[in-house]
């Protein structure tokens, strides 16, 4: 064992460019190697055993191990490993499709399928795009988003995200894109600071009203679409103030501009609905998805769009000149009908809805530490926002966050027993995120480990 071990450390550090990695984090350390999974838990290579607090990335709702996931994909691989939807179709391609319209709300029953979120995102702004231009607008090509919102990694959806630091590196990127506020209540500006739920509506008036702002400063003739998520993931699970999507669906309706609700990471049950326009109650012009949809067992994502987008390209020589080869993988539809089988037989969404609030309130005993500032999130999805002072709200500063999160944080929760994430765009948070089967035996192992951890991280600091 010992020798396989080290033979995997030496060729991962040789030979394997990992994502979102600074490799020379393992000059001096081993690089964590995962080898199984059972339920909620992730076991390493030296048989240690680790809760999945982040669901691999927002992404294993069903938990780890499920064989009938695994006996899907040979099934279909069997039968047809492989083909493309150029032209063609195959049956699970054609049944997901059918099965996820019928999930979406109102009239969003086109489904367009890609290998990931971030190809969704690409797929989207591109029909944004080419609606425009074939419906005699084509002026409108602008996108807006929300300040430090990730959308993605290709160059049209990095474009999109409002991250300056991770888009730097790769600029030019695609022209056209522009910043409007997010929903942090816990940093809205003082005029809505007074606590109330009257004060976090005039917030979210006052954030979606930047929206429109934005559009006309633009002008509307050249505005495309909103890119919103419902929960904004990074900065640390940013949830929508009551009334904010209503306000945001009127004024994209005012300026003909398309909403886009990004639910790459909350939908397919993670806010405890398959779709979280349906628990915000809007109605988006389209939808991008992934991650939840197969469980992680396949590659998949999709962008899902109302019938009226598909209008032009269903008449005469119009056509829709974008794809993927493996966008709806015969493999990878096979599992994520499998896969939401076992959302409906197991009523994933329900039990989500049912813990929530234990969930909640499992993570808001972390309040009485000082350096926990501010439990927010919705469903299994939450952000805890670490400060130095609890009274002022006052962050920390670069050297600080890199003390905290890369030098201490990330190891001592991961040498804690727990996976999770430990982020500074925007603010430092911990992330957490845990599969949809999690009950308040593992909210209790996670809120026992952070309180360890974080602890630890006060006394340092």
């Amino acid at each position: 064992m010992a020798r396989d071990y080290d033979q995997l450390q030496r060729s991962a550090k040789d030979h394997l460019w990992m994502h979102f990695t600074r490799h020379s984090t393992y000059d001096t350390a081993d690089v964590p190697v995962i080898v199984r999974g059972e339920g909620p838990y992730i076991w390493d290579a030296q048989g240690k055993r680790y809760l999945d607090a982040l669901a691999g990335l927002f992404v294993s709702q069903v938990g780890h191990g499920r064989t009938e996931l695994a006996q899907a994909a040979a099934k279909q691989a069997q039968e047809l490993a492989f083909m493309p939807l150029w032209s063609y179709a195959h049956p699970s391609a054609i049944e997901l499709a059918e099965r996820v319209a019928g999930y979406a709300p109102g009239g969003l029953n086109r489904v367009f399928f890609t290998t990931g979120g971030g190809e969704a995102v690409e797929t989207a702004w591109k029909l944004a795009k080419n609606y425009f231009k074939l419906t005699g607008k084509p002026t409108k090509h602008k996108v807006i988003s929300r300040a430090i919102a990730y959308h993605g990694t290709p160059q049209g959806a990095l474009s999109i995200t409002g991250l300056p630091p991770m888009k730097a590196p790769f600029e030019p990127l695609v022209p056209s894109t522009f910043r409007v506020p997010n929903t942090n209540f816990y940093r809205a500006p003082d005029q809505f600071q007074g606590g109330t739920d009257e004060d976090l509506e005039r917030f979210g008036r006052w954030a979606a009203d930047r929206i429109a702002e934005a559009i006309e400063f633009e002008g509307p003739e050249t505005v495309a679409a909103v890119f919103l998520e419902p929960v904004q993931n990074s900065g640390g699970c940013f949830p929508p103030p009551p009334g904010y999507f209503q306000r945001v669906r009127e004024i994209c309706d005012e300026y003909d501009v398309l909403l886009v609700s990004d639910e790459v990471i909350c939908a397919f049950g993670r806010l405890g609905h398959m779709f979280a326009a349906e628990r915000y109650d809007y109605e988006p012009d389209m939808i991008t998805c992934a991650k939840g949809l197969t469980s992680g067992y396949s590659p998949l994502g999709a962008m899902i769009a109302q019938d009226r987008l598909m209008e032009p390209f269903l008449k005469g020589h119009e056509s829709f000149l974008h794809g993927y080869t493996f966008g709806g993988h015969p493999v990878s539809t096979a599992v994520a009908m499998a896969n939401l089988d076992i959302f409906e037989n197991e009523q994933l969404n329900q039990h989500v809805l049912d813990n929530q609030d234990a969930f909640r309130a499992t993570l808001e005993k972390l309040t009485d530490l000082p350096i926990v500032g501010d439990v927010r999130g919705d469903g299994y999805f939450y952000g805890i926002e670490l400060v130095k002072d609890k009274a002022t709200k006052e962050t920390f500063d670069d050297a600080e966050s890199e003390k905290l999160l890369r030098g201490f944080l990330s190891k001592a929760l991961y040498d804690e027993g727990i996976y999770c994430r430990a982020d500074d765009r925007g603010d430092p948070v911990v992330q957490l995120a845990p599969p949809l089967i999690c009950d308040q035996e593992h909210f209790d192992e996670i809120e026992h480990a952070l309180r360890v951890v974080l602890d630890k991280a006060y006394s340092l600091l």
